[in-house]
């Protein structure tokens, strides 16, 4: 106990001793003294030493030496806390460094322009899951399992658990919506979808999509044409041509693929039209029947339409982007052309 008390008062001079005259020296005086390795819990450390009888005066005496530690690193804190940093080289009259103004992605603008469009034909937007079981990916769709139309979509598959995959399309929320059953049904979904496919200056292994969906009674192909062709003539001008082609989607009957004349080259062939002179932007056509029943829909009361298309193509389009890797290459010099375009 006495040892304690002579260790105790020896800290309390050099304490009362101490001085800081920054920050920095009054950080090293909490670390000496009040630190997880310092002076304090040292001094704590002794109870154990102390005998029975004695733990108490002790403990008494450790709690006063403690505080008296506390208020010491106070005091030194208020000291310093006025002290002003040197300035002598700030000229505080000088303007501030610009800062670069910033811009919308190109695919987030094309994405907001789609969307613009619709809603104002009536259509909410809906969103979903980009990790997405076998089911709502592919079986809803009328994409049974070992369906060889399963290959027209090569598929990054969870490695882990291989029923579940990076969502193909952006179709898993139109099943998701129909099951919640609450109809009649005019929505859009876009989103970010993922294929196994080759880089190239036209196709990615992700990119972004915009589907439709429209369901309610009495619905025909009439319907659907009419709803495309407002999109396309809003979206490009009305000197813009459009094309119908039969085509074939396991989840809509009859189905088509929708063209629209190139703008890159003006219908005099270049790589993104494929020497065509026509660009391919969505496919479409009537939900198939089972598929309304695959969401518990009555098919033989209730039609519709669906259609979906990539917002990355449409943006070259717009924008006269030749290649689609360019959107995921974080070039600055090409990102800094769309600030004008917010």
């Amino acid at each position: 106990m006495e040892q304690l008390l002579s260790q105790i008062n020896t800290y309390k001079k050099e304490i009362e001793a101490a001085t800081a005259a920054d920050e920095k020296q009054v950080e090293e005086f909490r670390i000496k003294y009040l630190g997880t390795k310092g002076i304090v819990k040292i001094i704590m450390g002794e109870m154990k030493n102390v005998a029975a009888e004695n733990k108490k005066e002790a403990g008494q005496l450790l709690n006063d030496f403690k505080l008296f530690v506390e208020e010491k690193y106070d005091q030194l804190k208020g000291s310093t806390s006025n002290i002003k940093p040197q300035t002598s080289n700030l000229d505080l009259s000088l303007p501030g460094d610009e800062l670069p103004i910033g811009s919308r992605h190109p695919v987030t603008l094309m994405r907001n322009r789609i969307v613009s469009i619709f809603q104002r034909l009536g259509f909410a937007v809906a969103e979903g899951p980009e990790i997405e079981d076998d089911w709502h990916n592919f079986g809803a769709l009328n994409l049974p399992e070992h369906h060889p139309a399963r290959d027209m979509q090569d598929t990054f598959y969870i490695q882990q658990n291989p029923d579940w995959v990076l969502r193909t399309h952006t179709s898993n929320v139109q099943i998701r919506e129909m099951e919640k059953g609450k109809l009649p049904i005019r929505l859009i979904m876009p989103g970010r979808v993922y294929r196994n496919e080759t880089v190239s200056a036209r196709s990615h292994c992700f990119f972004h999509q915009v589907e439709g969906l429209y369901i309610d009674e009495n619905v025909s192909f009439a319907d659907l044409k009419q709803t495309l062709y407002f999109f396309v003539k809003e979206m490009y001008g009305k000197d813009v041509k459009v094309r119908f082609r039969p085509s074939y989607f396991p989840f809509t009957e009859p189905s088509a693929e929708m063209d629209v004349s190139c703008f890159i080259c003006g219908g005099s062939g270049c790589n993104i039209c494929k020497k065509t002179g026509w660009v391919e932007i969505l496919g479409c056509g009537m939900v198939h029947p089972n598929v309304l029943s695959n969401c518990n829909i009555d098919p033989e009361r209730y039609t519709g339409f669906a259609f979906g298309m990539g917002i990355e193509r449409p943006a070259m389009l717009k924008y006269g982007i030749n290649d689609i890797r360019l959107f995921s290459e974080n070039d600055v010099r090409f990102l800094k052309q769309f600030t004008s375009a917010i």
